[in-house]
């Protein structure tokens, strides 16, 4: 057995040394700075109390670093994962009940379960179903029902909603209780953040800092504004004031926790743990894959299905909930110089210290605060542009990219990813059953074929030829058939087909019964069927059926060796007539 296949640590942890270790401990002091903020503020949009954020970022990171394949992935809460767990795990019980947290901790084990099966049987692709229109867009409505639902935190207002409709209903309703310090706090959090992440590494560059160390410091930036708020609202007593902070945090390591084992809850909470772990996955392999290919190194996703699904097992049994790879802490990972997985060790350790020693120092943060946070770092993630690149692309793939919007906005996250993934795949069916097939020609003084349509190209009137552009499966088998009829009904002259399969890498079983029943068609209206260009694979098939043997014409090995063949195959049926020459009788098209 291969144990560094499924135990990357042996491969890297070779190589470990001195200098790798210090670019590692780090990154994970800075990563440690970014995650703890967000760590707490993810929690609570989860419906979680904020430790919970803080337990989730420990033992995960650790058997990630065994078990994950990339080396500057950093895993833990992220926003969208977050949003997800409270959808779901409210149907079970009110947020913040111990119903729910129990809900919460099952759908980690049951994230986790999935991943690691579908890494054990290589099922990565899988993924594949979830396609980028559909990812993108359920990215940027999660994006933007993630921001509206902070603002009753930034208003200090009751609201509630897993949709667009419920949560603006529902601030709508008590927009007349804002409290007026928790909005200045708010809105000067909000301001700062935004500011840091485009004006504040500019500001120091110009006080003579290296780019890169100014860079790191601007991502430190929420860290700056947790300490602000938190200082003013000692001062000022503004938890007398209506101001909610986050409150006493337990000082302690995650606790050990077991999922409930109860079939009917694990029922009920199935299909929001897979979509859970797809979407997790697709946007660790996605981020984890453009990282490494800056480094020129390369990301197992097989081996990332077993990574995140150890990880999130790992988050079940310590008091957490799931985790997958997120995308700004990962890029600070990468820019801060992470070297290997051991840098999300680091991290999960100095975090481990901060739950231990320094969770006191956080009681009096305002929640408003956190909400800032959240607000800033989703909306980086809601792109209006992709869907008007997508429009001028391609019509279908911006359907599926509207649709993924609009059910998620206004039915909330599992029915919109839900009708993106059957809406795409509904898409892909109708264009696999309708296969882009050309009537072809030869360019003049060329051994090329193109589209008549396209380009001016010798044809002859006696012989039909016919490129296809997709492989033959039994979706577009009939049409094939249908299309080919109907091309010999409108020319009577056709004595001849010739079907150019160069793009054509699979012949199913539906496939050769319609090609069959093609060819004696033609042999009973007297019109031969050939073969050109047959790939190798293909032709291995064939050769185990009956087809060549009742093939009515022959196989060639390229196009222009089959019209140059057939033209004389024609003109020989002719002798007794006065010989045709294709190119004068019918000229250029």
């Amino acid at each position: 057995m291969n144990f560094t296949r499924y135990f990357p640590i042996l491969i890297w942890g070779k190589a470990y040394n001195n200098r790798i270790f210090v670019n590692d401990a780090v990154a994970a002091i800075i990563v440690t700075i970014m995650l703890i903020p967000q760590s707490l503020a993810y929690a609570m949009l989860a419906g979680l109390p904020p430790e919970i954020g803080l337990y989730a970022s420990i033992l995960p990171l650790l058997i990630y670093a065994i078990f994950g394949s990339s080396r500057t992935l950093a895993v833990g809460p992220v926003a969208v994962v977050s949003l997800m767990t409270l959808t779901a795990a409210s149907a079970i019980a009110p947020p913040g009940s111990a119903e729910f947290i129990a809900a919460a901790l099952v759908l980690a084990f049951l994230s986790g379960i999935i991943l690691l099966s579908m890494g054990i049987l290589k099922l990565g692709f899988l993924a594949n179903l979830l396609s980028h229109p559909v990812v993108s867009g359920f990215i940027t409505a999660s994006g933007i029902i993630i921001a509206t639902s902070q603002l009753k935190s930034i208003f200090g207002i009751k609201a509630n909603g897993e949709n667009m409709p419920a949560l603006i209903s529902s601030m709508a309703e008590n927009i007349g209780s804002i409290n007026y310090p928790t909005f200045l706090i708010g809105i000067f959090a909000t301001a700062f953040l935004f500011w840091v992440r485009k004006g504040l590494k500019p500001l120091l560059m110009r006080f003579g800092m290296p780019e890169h160390i100014a860079e790191l410091v601007a991502k430190a930036g929420p860290i700056a504004a947790v300490a602000v708020s938190t200082m003013a609202t000692i001062i000022f007593s503004l938890e007398e004031k209506g101001v909610k902070i986050v409150g006493d945090i337990p000082q302690s390591l995650p606790p050990f926790s077991v999922p409930l084992m109860n079939v009917e809850l694990w029922q009920q909470l199935a299909v929001p743990a897979l979509l859970i772990s797809v979407i997790g996955f697709v946007e660790s392999v996605s981020v984890g894959q453009t990282l490494a290919a800056k480094r020129r190194q390369r990301i197992d996703p097989d081996q990332e299905l077993i990574g995140l699904g150890a990880a999130n097992i790992s988050a079940a049994f310590s008091g957490g909930y799931p985790v997958t790879g997120g995308f700004a802490r990962s890029v600070v990972n990468f820019d801060a110089g992470a070297q290997t997985p051991a840098a999300g060790a680091f991290t999960a350790i100095f975090i481990a210290i901060a739950a231990l020693f320094f969770t006191p120092l956080l009681a009096s943060l305002p929640i408003a605060t956190l909400a800032a946070t959240i607000i800033v770092a989703v909306l980086s993630l809601v792109d209006l542009k992709t869907p008007a690149a997508i429009w001028k692309y391609s019509k279908m793939d911006f359907a599926a990219i509207a649709a993924t919007i609009g059910v998620t906005l206004i039915a909330g996250v599992e029915p919109g990813v839900i009708s993106g993934v059957l809406l795409s795949l509904a898409l892909f069916l109708w264009r696999s059953s309708r296969p882009h097939a050309a009537i072809i020609g030869r360019v003049p003084e060329t051994q090329h074929f193109r589209n008549i349509e396209r380009h001016k190209v010798f044809t002859d009137p006696r012989i039909l030829n016919i490129r296809i552009d997709e492989s033959l499966t039994y979706l577009n088998a009939r049409w094939l058939e249908e299309f080919i009829l109907e091309q010999i009904a409108d020319n009577i002259l056709v004595r001849h087909v010739i079907l150019m399969c160069s793009a054509v890498n699979a012949i199913d079983a539906s496939a050769l019964e319609s090609i069959e029943a093609i060819n004696h068609r033609m042999i009973d209206a007297d019109i031969k069927l050939h073969l050109s260009e047959v790939k190798g694979p293909v032709m291995d098939r064939l050769q185990k059926s009956h087809f060549i043997e009742q093939l009515g014409g022959n196989i060639y090995l390229s196009q222009n060796e089959a019209f140059d063949a057939v033209i004389a195959i024609a003109n020989r049926q002719k002798e007794a007539e006065t010989p045709f020459d294709p190119y004068h009788a019918r000229g250029v098209i």
